[in-house]
């Protein structure tokens, strides 16, 4: 790869990307900085500067694969399953969202610091992921449930994505807010983030 070719530019940033995701699993957003970023690829943190200007234009570039991700995988299942029950939408939609957690923690505990510190040509990057992720579930909507109408399929998304943001804080709490709430006579009971959405979207489709 020549310096500066569209190849290298794209292996770049996957080297950072890789190098936020890994840091990420291990702490927090507000405690992984860019200077450890870029210490844990072969870029300077001036290097860095080039692709990204802040960790938030990282992080979202991170989110945005995410997105990329859940979009292939649901793609992959329609061209194998062109034909599927309806009782079995549900579980199809939930094991391939699931199985992205780093989308879920990122969607609802950092989105708008990201969007944020962003400039705009990122933030609309961005945005291409996440309405490429909603045209995918409409397009498995219209391929699954051909008898389902536009109104109806309007419906289902825009209950169904502002639910997504909920997921990760309901099937991801410490032991010192299951403490808070015992405390408060408020009952938990634990669900996974599969279980959580199968059962949401269970109810969607019923509809």
């Amino acid at each position: 790869m020549s310096r500066g070719s569209p190849q290298l530019t794209e292996a770049r940033k996957e080297e950072i990307l890789q190098a936020c995701a890994a840091l990420y699993e291990t702490r927090g957003f507000k405690e992984t900085t860019l200077k450890e970023i870029g210490a844990a690829t072969t870029l300077t943190r001036t290097g860095i500067y080039l692709y990204f200007q802040t960790k938030e234009e990282i992080f979202l570039a991170l989110l945005a694969r995410e997105y990329d991700g859940w979009v292939a995988e649901m793609q992959a299942v329609m061209a194998k399953q062109p034909v599927l029950p309806r009782g079995e939408i549900a579980a199809v939609l939930a094991r391939t969202l699931t199985d992205h957690p780093r989308l879920l923690r990122l969607l609802s505990m950092n989105l708008y610091e990201m969007e944020a510190n962003s400039r705009p040509e990122r933030l609309t990057a961005f945005k291409q992921s996440f309405g490429a992720s909603m045209d995918t579930v409409d397009r498995l909507l219209r391929q699954y449930l051909p008898e389902a109408d536009d109104a109806w399929r309007r419906k289902f998304l825009y209950a169904f994505f502002p639910f997504i943001y909920g997921i990760y804080p309901y099937t991801s709490v410490t032991e010192k807010q299951e403490q808070a709430m015992r405390d408060a006579g408020i009952p938990y009971v634990y669900q996974s983030a599969y279980d959580l959405t199968f059962n949401f979207l269970s109810q969607l489709l019923k509809e």
